[in-house]
């Protein structure tokens, strides 16, 4: 089934120790959609700017990408820089050029407004809410992802939102701070009282933890020698749960347990190259050869 996400197409300057790129394809939309696209259809909407060019948009209409949700606008692109040092669970970032972003307002195409399931990405909540309006049919499953400056600064709106949202994904930190709460299973409880039945929180190198309202389930990150680039895992991990998610006939235990894992696959798959580069030429092969590395991983019996 169709997959809508919402988020940013931009331009990152990346810098850690294994290398340095100085202006390539980034942004939350694109790392989820490619991710997201090795498993079903996927429609974006975005915004960039007059500097974006045709090449720029090729690994995007490569993977078969519906993009005719992203507008096109006079100026430029949203650009981001960062640096890693050795310890990659640390950034600091450089540069932030809101650009043609900072006027984003997201309007879905008369196609994408029958999307059975859709993930906004990390904007304003209630730029977020004004996409669920233009949807006609009720979504099967609505994900969204947050970060603290919206917790901080919109949590009115923010929490307006989540009453319509299925599927909640943010870290750890992002979990505590929403709720006041530092026990995690605690804090789900209280962000199901909010809208959400299942909360996905990403924990980086140490996997991540799913809490629904019936079960719980977590998946470790799967051991790498090299992290290249982390840029964009999250994203990547995203796109794979909601990709997986929206080819099955309907949203189950067994269903998003799955999607955890293949979530967890698009993130380390992520990692390996800068940019989107890895996911670019990533076959769907690749990603069942580790889906069952991570059976085995995780595997035992009592």
């Amino acid at each position: 089934m169709s997959l809508l996400v919402v988020g940013s197409i931009a331009f990152d300057g990346i810098e850690t120790p294994y290398g340095k790129r100085d202006r390539m394809l980034g942004g939350a939309a694109s790392y989820f959609a490619l991710a997201a696209s090795q498993f079903t259809p996927v429609r974006v909407v975005g915004i960039v700017g007059d500097d974006f060019t045709a090449k720029d948009m090729a690994p995007l209409k490569h993977r078969n990408i519906d993009l005719a949700g992203v507008e096109h606008a006079t100026g430029k692109t949203f650009y981001w820089a960062g640096r890693y040092n050795q310890n990659m669970n640390e950034r600091t970032t450089l540069v932030t050029d809101l650009n043609v972003f900072a006027n984003f307002h997201p309007t879905l195409p008369a196609t994408y407004t029958d999307s059975p399931f859709i993930f906004l990405g990390n904007i304003d909540p209630t730029l977020q809410r004004s996409v669920l309006t233009q949807v006609k049919a009720k979504p099967k499953a609505v994900g969204l992802d947050t970060m603290n400056y919206w917790i901080e600064r919109t949590p009115a709106e923010l929490k307006e939102t989540l009453k319509h949202t299925q599927i909640l994904m943010i870290n750890d930190d992002e979990t505590r701070q929403l709720t006041g709460e530092h026990n995690l299973t605690r804090a789900a409880k209280m962000i199901f009282k909010m809208g959400p039945k299942t909360l996905v929180i990403k924990r980086g190198e140490h996997g991540a933890l799913m809490v629904h309202d019936r079960f719980l389930f977590s998946v470790p990150a799967f051991p790498l020698e090299t992290v290249n680039d982390p840029t964009g895992a999250g994203d990547s991990f995203a796109g794979g749960f909601m990709g997986y998610l929206a080819s099955q006939k309907n949203v189950t235990e067994q269903s998003l347990r799955r999607a955890m894992v293949y979530g967890s696959v698009l993130g380390s798959f992520c990692v390996e190259k800068f940019g989107v580069e890895r996911l670019t030429r990533l076959t769907r092969s690749e990603i069942s050869a580790r889906a069952r590395l991570f059976s085995r991983l995780t595997a035992f019996q009592l």
